[in-house]
């Protein structure tokens, strides 16, 4: 299992996929916009505000945790798992990913990106509310412990998902 940490537009979708073209067998790529697509059209506890700020309720958590539970368990049962998440809560939200993967070989990766360089790639992309990139690209990393780190903004996805691949056993 391979868990890519980073702020919105830090580029942990494009590593993602750079990764399962590396990677010799076949590995799943799940994430938090998987969760957040799946949810009803009301939310469910997430808040997206004008200012790219991000808020989230007992709602969510709940459907996160119930989320969480369930891609450790595929991969108990013997998929092979890159998640792509954001750490909005930094070394709380990896706390639950923790409790729930104990049992699992898991490398955990920190995807840096400039807030400037996320930003830019926030507005290309034109699907974000503005602003979440460059209030993300910090916060989901303090108290956050990874094995291996990788900044997006000065390798290409695919240099990144090169060095994380050689961590992989």
């Amino acid at each position: 299992m391979i868990v890519l940490n980073g702020g919105s537009s830090s580029g942990k979708s494009g590593i993602a996929r750079c990764l399962q073209s590396l990677l010799p067998e076949p590995w799943l790529t799940l994430g938090t916009d998987t969760l957040v697509a799946a949810m009803p059209a009301s939310g469910a506890g997430i808040d997206f505000g004008a200012d790219g700020s991000v808020t989230v309720g007992p709602a969510f958590r709940a459907l996160e945790e119930a989320w969480i539970a369930g891609v450790a368990a595929m991969a108990a049962a013997g998929a092979r798992v890159v998640v792509d998440e954001v750490f909005l809560g930094g070394a709380r939200s990896q706390d639950r990913w923790r409790t729930a993967l104990r049992d699992l070989d898991v490398l955990w990766v920190g995807v840096r990106c400039d807030a400037d360089v996320a930003a830019g790639r926030e507005l290309a992309r034109g699907d974000r509310v503005a602003g979440m990139a460059a209030s993300q690209a910090e916060l989901v990393h303090e108290g956050v412990t990874y094995d291996v780190v990788v900044d997006s903004a000065r390798a290409e996805a695919i240099e990144c998902a090169r060095q994380i691949a050689a961590h992989v056993d």
